[in-house]
């Protein structure tokens, strides 16, 4: 620690998130906030997703570890619980290794931010005396959700008779308001216990950081941080789209999935304003046929301009003739760039899974949404969207558990061209000013990470001197 090093950066910050894409890219915008604030930040994928991607950054410093499947990542696990085992197994041991190599450089490391589905990190920084951070993707929300079911403060199964649930500083939550693997007890279990796992150890963490920005979950992160202090520090999307005081930063620059995104934005720029229904599920959504099926029907009928990410392995699912039937008004895609596509003008509606960085997406660039939530943290997110900060409608599903072509047109038109739209948009509007806000020069978000540097930097400074 006390070794000499260059004098043109201040702390070395190790980010460690895990390996998919809505962890990599929230975590990787918040390492180039804190180079822009005078910071050295060293990023570390697994082995597969360097060797895959290449990625290239002129503000982060690439390094990796191995999750133990470096051929095939993720997929050539074939099982949940097999890859998160070895993925603890082989990435301490390959972060641990990491940590030494930088020892002996003018700038070893000081700090590991670590995503919290992975608490073994903070186990390694603390053998190596390192400072560590907690790195909360999803949202205030969710995560106490899972600090209560954790601490045994929500016991599950959750009884009928026990509903609604209340918990500080949110509103009254039914059981399908709940994160999927409540609300469905026993699905996925080692998914389940990952998330539950986040607070495992996190009383041993240095900083605790939420991908949150205040005002938008005030209440909840008050309550919180009773319980355990923390830090909003988001949105984390691209400078472009909020203050602008990144130098350079206009995309997440680390794409799983890549294509040419100029089809969707030539596209778009024809389109009058507010025309167009965006939708799009993610990148791991799998829905069944029937449900495409209405979901066609549904957005047909509404008459409106749409664009809409198909992937490769949905395509066969769509109702034959759908595309031929909707070319003077639809556009399919596989892949598209989201940002660019909600920031432009011509969107009206974001036809979203809710997945926490679609919907932060929606929040910082005003659109108001129609949600079809599917799993994990998406129930939550659409409890909130819909009643909380009131910039969406969240779809109701049949006896089927389908969401109907009915209800896709009716959803779809009230957020168009309803009353209760123009609510929607009012709200949306207010939301984008406050995210800005947020992360703009002397805002909560920003307040929290300029303390976060300065303790870091000032721990450095003792060490040394």
């Amino acid at each position: 620690m006390d070794k000499e090093r260059g004098s043109s950066y201040g702390a070395h910050v190790l980010a460690l998130p895990y390996p998919s894409q809505g962890h990599v890219n929230p975590m990787l915008q918040f390492c180039k906030r804190l180079v822009s604030k005078g910071l050295k930040t060293t990023f570390a994928i697994t082995t597969f997703i360097s060797n895959t991607m290449n990625p290239q950054s002129n503000y982060v410093q690439f390094d990796t570890i191995s999750d133990g499947y470096d051929e095939g990542g993720f997929m050539q696990a074939g099982d949940v619980q097999a890859y998160l085992t070895r993925l603890e197994a082989t990435g301490s041991k390959t972060l641990a290794d990491l940590i030494k190599r930088h020892q002996n450089s003018d700038h070893p490391i000081d700090c590991i931010v670590y995503d919290a589905f992975l608490p073994w990190a903070l186990e390694v920084a603390k053998e190596f005396g390192l400072a560590g951070a907690a790195f909360f993707t999803q949202p205030c929300a969710v995560n106490y959700i899972y600090y209560y079911a954790h601490n045994g403060l929500l016991k599950l199964p959750v009884e009928r008779s026990s509903l609604p649930v209340s918990i500080p500083g949110m509103p009254m939550l039914e059981l399908e308001d709940m994160p999927s693997f409540i609300y469905v007890h026993g699905s996925y279990p080692a998914y389940f216990e990952m998330v539950l796992n986040q607070f495992l150890n996190v009383e041993k963490a240095d900083y605790v950081l939420v991908n949150t920005f205040y005002k938008l979950e005030d209440k909840v992160v008050d309550s919180m941080s009773r319980v355990s202090p923390l830090m909003t520090i988001g949105p984390t999307i691209p400078s472009l789209y909020l203050d602008k005081r990144v130098e350079n930063d206009n995309d997440y620059g680390l794409n799983l999935f890549q294509l040419d995104p100029s089809i969707c934005l030539e596209w778009l720029s024809h389109k009058p304003k507010k025309s167009v229904v965006y939708m799009s599920f993610g990148s791991m959504a799998n829905l069944g046929e029937e449900q495409m099926e209405e979901l066609a029907w549904g957005l047909k009928r509404s008459n409106c301009y749409f664009l809409w990410v198909v992937r490769a392995s949905e395509e066969a699912k769509l109702p034959k003739k759908f595309v031929e039937e909707t070319s003077n008004r639809g556009l399919l895609v596989g892949w598209s760039p989201q940002l660019e596509v909600l920031a432009s003008e011509t969107i009206g509606c974001f036809f979203s899974h809710c997945g926490w960085n679609s919907t932060i997406e929606a929040l910082s660039l005003g659109v108001p949404m129609v949600v079809m939530p599917q799993w994990t943290d998406q129930t939550t997110n659409a409890k909130f969207v819909q009643d909380v900060w009131k910039v969406g409608i969240k779809v109701k599903v049949n006896e089927k558990g389908i969401v109907g072509r009915e209800e896709v047109e009716d959803c779809i038109r009230e957020v168009m061209e309803g009353e209760r739209g123009e609510e929607l948009k009012k709200n949306a509007i207010k939301w984008r000013d406050l995210a800005k806000e947020a992360i703009s020069e002397g805002g909560t978000s920003d307040k929290d990470i300029d303390e976060l540097v300065s303790k870091l930097t000032n721990s450095l400074c003792m060490s040394s001197s």
